[in-house]
């Protein structure tokens, strides 16, 4: 959006679970899904792969209008407990947008954009009543969706989407002619990743995206359904479901997403996901750009924190950072003693390693699989 961003593209995603797991011996550890969407083959980024809802911010995201929508007393002491003095704040919330003129934070607009794509995609509404925000809290517990007797009939709502679809300052119209406002409340700050050098789609497309968690319970995962253009298929499914899904070939999952994921299945109750999402995210977090280092058989994306991970990662990849040795994967994870990689051989035998205390009061992903040598020093495996 600005000189600032040239490199790469700010965007927003949900994590987006929902109470309603079961109902399979793989995933009856979970009571909850998580929404997956897959992307588009003709897409320029991430073309077939499954992903979490979202998409890149737009102006309107930012647009002071949204004031007049939101309660009076404004949105900042109404969004989510402030942050911690002292926490992280990673560089896409407290970047100054002057071209955008009088506008909102950013800690709301990616809020926003995050919502607004999630209806875009997967034609899920997550809305509240302006009247009831003032007893919005995430204390409460997971979020409820609007009744469905407060949304429109099914092809005036189909008409919103599009509409939204073709110019997102639709989504204000929409959340005016429902006397809603979009629920920041249940969004909660969760990690910032920014894609790789080495890793941008075609046309050097690189994204600096939010990723929030959004807990939903009361009557099970809503309806979703894909938008027939960006999106091509949309499922619920459990941690480790989506895992297995992702290992037998059945879908490819990219590698924040699967690192995602793997964070995910240390909780298996949808409360406990909700109240560790909460209370963790006054502590902020950090922006992670993998580095990529290419190995004799396969490559590993090391995050900071690992021994190897640069002192001064090049962000522009205006100095090529991509590392390269001729070593196998066995050899350098055996020479390894602090970790912080996704290694991967192949598309599909992929592995998180880490051993080192994670920031922000965060968790450290759960290793579902392992094929990365005896030695190599990973934290639990399941």
């Amino acid at each position: 959006m600005s000189s600032r961003v040239r490199h790469w593209r700010e965007a927003a995603t949900v994590l987006l679970a929902a109470g309603g797991g079961g109902g399979g011996s793989s995933s009856s550890r979970f009571d909850y899904k998580v929404l997956l969407l897959r992307r588009s083959p003709r897409s320029a980024f991430l073309p077939s792969a499954h992903v979490f809802p979202g998409g890149v911010v737009d102006a309107a995201d930012f647009s002071a209008d949204w004031l007049h929508l939101l309660p009076p007393e404004g949105p900042l002491p109404l969004l989510l407990p402030p942050l911690r003095a002292g926490a992280g704040r990673a560089p896409l919330f407290a970047a100054e947008r002057p071209e955008l003129g009088t506008a909102l934070p950013a800690d709301v607009a990616f809020r926003i954009c995050a919502i607004r794509e999630t209806f875009e995609e997967a034609g899920v509404l997550l809305l509240v009543e302006a009247g009831e925000v003032a007893s919005t809290s995430s204390a409460q517990g997971p979020a409820r969706l609007l009744a469905p007797e407060r949304l429109p009939p099914g092809p005036e709502l189909a008409e919103w989407r599009r509409r939204v679809q073709r110019q997102p300052a639709a989504f204000l119209q929409l959340c005016r002619h429902l006397s809603c406002v979009p629920n920041l409340w249940a969004l909660h700050e969760w990690s910032n990743w920014l894609t790789p050098v080495g890793r941008a789609g075609r046309g050097g497309r690189r994204y600096d995206t939010a990723f929030y968690l959004c807990c939903l319970g009361h009557g099970g995962p809503p309806e979703a359904s894909h938008d027939r253009g960006e999106v091509t298929a949309c499922q619920w499914s459990s941690p480790l479901e989506a895992i297995e899904l992702f290992k037998s070939q059945d879908i490819w999952i990219a590698p924040p997403q699967f690192y995602e994921l793997c964070r995910l299945y240390n909780f298996s109750s949808l409360h406990d996901l909700h109240r560790f999402g909460s209370e963790r995210a006054v502590e902020g977090c950090e922006r992670w750009m993998p580095v990529i280092l290419v190995a004799s058989d396969g490559h590993i994306q090391l995050l900071p924190g690992d021994e190897l991970y640069p002192d001064d990662p090049d962000l522009t990849g205006e100095r090529k950072p991509i590392l390269t040795s001729n070593k196998k994967i066995e050899d350098l994870m055996k020479e390894a003693r602090k970790l912080h990689r996704i290694v991967a051989r192949d598309l599909h035998n992929v592995t998180v390693c880490v051993n080192i205390q994670p920031k922000y009061k965060h968790v450290n992903p759960l290793v579902v699989d392992s094929k990365v040598g005896n030695n190599a020093d990973c934290n639990s495996r399941l």
